[in-house]
């Protein structure tokens, strides 16, 4: 009896303490969404014709397509809304900031194509092949680019994010939210977000990741 009372007790202890840790984790991510929210809330803009025109664009990446193939509305939708505001003056110049971890996979030419086709000049674009992360993204838009003063472009529940990062970087942004999914599209992506941001207040505060100091296209060999 008195080992099993002990076993009882032993197990009582861990529940409490895996609950009190639930808890503290869940308050964390909490607070820390609203932190960043709260912080950038007046940096962004839904009405293109509030935004104030910049000189820079700068465009967070994302994939072509979702993993069962198709198109990924995410990534339509921010090159509409990149479209658009080169169109009517609000930007004047790009950069196309996503991941080209490999020769197979290469987010800133994705962007460029589908940018083209919607009747953007390539002259206009410069190509970030190492937005591995919008934290990358961000910095490298004034470590590598020289570029201080921006307009974010990507769909409003990630540019608080990247908003952010510019803040504590010293970036003067500003940013436009591209038309978002329809509610239950990506539920998966709203979750990562959520956890993204704690991440981000992690990596401005205490950990000061170095994203790569140089920019060259891992390609296919011919």
């Amino acid at each position: 009896m008195p080992r099993e009372a002990a076993g009882v007790r032993a197990v009582k202890r861990v529940i409490k303490l895996t609950i009190a840790l639930v808890f503290i984790g869940a308050t964390v991510v909490l607070v820390s969404n609203w932190w960043v929210v709260y912080n950038t809330r007046n940096q962004i803009y839904f009405d293109i014709h509030e935004l104030p025109a910049n000189d820079v664009g700068l465009v967070l990446g994302t994939s072509k397509f979702v993993r069962t193939g198709k198109e990924n509305l995410f990534f339509r939708y921010r090159m509409e809304a990149t479209a658009r505001l080169w169109k009517e003056g609000k930007v004047k110049y790009l950069i196309l900031s996503g991941n080209n971890d490999s020769e197979y996979y290469n987010e800133p030419v994705d962007m460029q194509r589908a940018l083209v086709k919607l009747g953007i000049p390539a002259s206009v674009m410069t190509l970030d092949y190492a937005g591995y992360r919008t934290f990358d993204s961000v910095v490298r838009c004034k470590d590598v680019f020289n570029q201080e003063k921006i307009t974010i472009i990507s769909q409003n529940f990630h540019n608080a994010r990247a908003l952010y990062i510019g803040n504590h970087e010293g970036i003067e942004a500003i940013a436009f939210a591209a038309q978002d999914v329809p509610d239950g599209y990506s539920f998966r992506t709203l979750i990562r977000e959520y956890l993204a941001r704690p991440y981000a207040l992690l990596d401005v505060y205490l950990l000061r990741p170095q994203p790569e100091k140089g920019n060259w296209e891992r390609k296919r060999n011919s």
